[in-house]
């Protein structure tokens, strides 16, 4: 299993400080209810939020963001009813699977499904197809509100380039980079996620902006800024 780095330790308490200072609060997640926000973390993997809000609009607009619903209409018309967020298809048959697990195994409802424990439920969650990592933890964190770390590209790079994660850390090694340090505090880990996402998007890019980053003086000098 890849590690991350000690040698440079990550001084996550004051980056956070340092982002809720630059930005305050993002109010994340965006969803009416838990089962929306399931859905919007299984329609956002390769996408844009903007794309993901109006497959949501479709679905709200066609009545159908209850389970029962939702598992009820054809996979074609919930492809249908998806196309803005892009792999309709795919995503389509992603949240049928989710779907039949929820009514198959858990009566096709959230409260049997979230009362499992953190571990068995993120099992239950990776067992579904299409569910990878960033969204178990997504649902876990977003909806279930259990205290994981959302890791995503966003993350993973302001940590490479701060020298904080090893090039080839996993995923499971970098998020408890976080959980390891951090309290275990779902609003906590909510904010911290969408600071980090905010970083990303405004100063560390692909071409990173160092100058204006807000955690500009934890920079190496040899990270290419």
């Amino acid at each position: 299993m890849a590690k991350t780095m000690k040698n440079n330790p990550a001084p996550l308490a004051n980056v956070y400080t340092e982002l809720w200072r630059t930005w305050g609060p993002q109010h994340w997640w965006p969803g009416r209810t838990r089962f929306e926000v399931i859905v919007g973390a299984i329609l956002t993997q390769n996408t844009a939020w903007s794309n993901v809000e109006k497959a949501i609009r479709c679905l709200r607009a066609a009545r159908a963001l209850t389970p029962r619903r939702l598992h009820a209409a054809p996979v074609d018309q919930v492809a249908e009813w998806i196309r803005p967020a892009g792999y309709f298809n795919v995503k389509a048959r992603r949240l049928r699977a989710f779907t039949t697990l929820l009514h198959t195994q858990f009566n096709g409802q959230l409260t049997r499904l979230f009362a499992l424990d953190t571990p068995s439920l993120r099992r239950v969650l990776l067992s579904v197809n299409g569910i990878g990592p960033e969204t178990a933890d997504s649902i876990l964190l977003y909806a279930a509100k259990r205290p994981v770390f959302v890791v995503d590209a966003y993350t993973r790079r302001i940590l490479a380039r701060h020298g904080w994660i090893a090039p080839d850390a996993d995923y499971d090694a970098i998020a408890q980079l976080f959980t390891s340090r951090l309290p275990a505090d779902v609003a906590l880990y909510n904010e911290y996620h969408a600071l980090l996402v905010q970083l990303g998007k405004t100063y560390c890019r692909p071409k990173p902006d160092c100058a204006h980053c807000p955690l500009r003086h934890h920079t190496p000098i040899n990270n290419g800024c």
